[in-house]
This record gives C-alpha cells, structure tokens and sequence, in this order.
C-alpha cells in the first residue's frame, strides 16, 4: 500500500505547503445582534417577516400583541413562513403554562422582545475567559464543569 504524494503535474498550478496555521482560510464570525428590549414597528409585512425570524432565533421570552387585543407570553420555538401572512404561523409554549398556541401572522398586530436572552454572554470566548481569570486569581478550583443553569 502506498501513500498519495502530491507533485506538480504539467500545467497545473503548484501547492505550495501552508508554512503557518495564521495563513489558512477562515470564516469570518458572525456577530450575534443583540434584540433583548428590541420593540421593532411592524408596519410592513417584510417587516413583520423579518422581526419574527429574529424572534425565533432570539433565546427568550417574546411578547405577541394580536389584532383583537390579545397579549400571549411565551418561547416561539417554531415558525412556518407560507406565500402569505395568513398561511404563515409561529407556535409558542406558553411562559405560565403547558399551553402551545399556533398563532398566524395575519393575527399579530405587534410584537415585543421581552424575556432576558438566556445565552447571552455565554460563548466560548466568554467562557474561556471567565476560565483563565479564576485560574489566575487561585479562586476556586477552576473545572471544564459546565456553570449550573439559572
């Protein structure tokens, strides 16, 4: 058995070997928008599209105003985005109860991120650092434990 050995072939660019791992490809991150308090203005229906995949993205409570005057608390844990908003939905668990309600576009006259980000300051990066200042400090024993959840 042999191993593949990668050589220059006529007409082909050479590879040049990566000297350091600083020269190799990287994704640029992605920043994560802060939306905790955010009240956006749902005066268009891209608008309201918009605001609510942030919603489903966003690790907290939200508040749903709905058109008959309605306000329901909840997680939004699902959310299908159909031709219209009368055949789009989010479904939500309920913040005080086991209720989950299926909630149309069409009916929601505003919405509010009211719940605190539950993951928020809570990266690697974060962690890693939160790590090497109890180390450095002698605190207590520091561990690759993970935090309790609140």
């Amino acid at each position: 058995m042999s191993i593949p050995v990668h050589v220059d072939r006529e007409g082909q660019p050479s590879i040049a070997p990566r000297s350091s791992p600083e020269e190799l490809e990287v994704a640029p991150g992605r920043t994560k928008e802060s939306v905790e308090g955010w009240i956006p203005d749902l005066a268009t229906e891209d608008v309201l599209r918009a605001a609510l995949e942030k919603a489903f993205d966003y690790r907290g409570d939200v508040t749903l105003t709905l058109k008959n005057g309605t306000t329901i608390e909840g997680y939004i844990f699902d959310r299908v985005s159909g031709t219209s908003l009368e055949n789009s939905f989010v479904r939500v668990l309920q913040k005080d109860s086991a209720g989950r309600l299926k909630i149309s576009y069409a009916d929601i006259a505003a919405l509010a991120f009211t719940g605190r980000d539950t993951a928020a300051g809570k990266s690697w990066e974060a962690w890693v650092k939160k790590y090497w200042e109890k180390k450095a400090t002698g605190g207590p024993d520091p561990s690759l434990q993970p935090e309790a959840l609140e």
